[in-house]
């Protein structure tokens, strides 16, 4: 695979649709070619404890963030006819369902890969586990700031470069 967009939710609490950051990195040829980080305002817009414990963010970083229609607006166009690929793609997918259902959005057939799968198939046991930063750095890749959206997806672009 070599044309494709590794994609990365964060999310505020519990809720799928609570997505408040996303990283994006577009590959095509082989190279990646655009980045995108944006956060967003979270639906709904309260954050656990956990979540936060996670990946840093707060209410207040993203008090002044738009809601994700306005983010998916700006970022549906770079994705169009590329497959997306997250590490456990269920998750990802689950979030990006959740938004467009929160806020009566029409959801395109989004075709999903997922490297946590396919880390499974290719390392098996040779392996640890199959979390993001372990697979990441089989594959040489230094996750140095991991449950960063843009991080975790550029982690998943070297994956998916690697091993799909």
């Amino acid at each position: 695979m070599i044309n494709f967009v590794a994609i990365d939710f964060e999310t505020a609490n519990q809720s799928l649709s609570s997505v408040c950051s996303v990283g994006v990195v577009i590959v095509r040829d082989g190279q990646i070619v655009e980045k995108i980080y944006r956060l967003i305002r979270p639906e709904p817009g309260w954050y656990a404890y956990w979540n936060t414990r996670v990946h840093g963010l707060t209410a207040s970083s993203t008090r002044d963030a738009p809601l994700f229609p306005l983010v998916w607006q700006e970022i549906a166009p770079r994705l169009s006819g590329l497959p997306l690929v997250a590490h456990n793609s269920p998750f990802d997918e689950g979030c990006l369902r959740a938004a467009h259902r929160a806020y009566r959005m029409d959801y395109p057939a989004y075709e999903f890969h997922c490297t946590c799968r396919a880390s499974r198939r290719v390392f098996g046991k040779t392996l640890s586990n199959h979390q993001l930063h372990t697979v990441a750095a089989r594959c040489g890749f230094d996750l140095t700031n991991h449950h960063h959206a843009l991080a975790d997806a550029e982690a998943c672009a070297a994956i998916a470069l690697a091993i799909l």
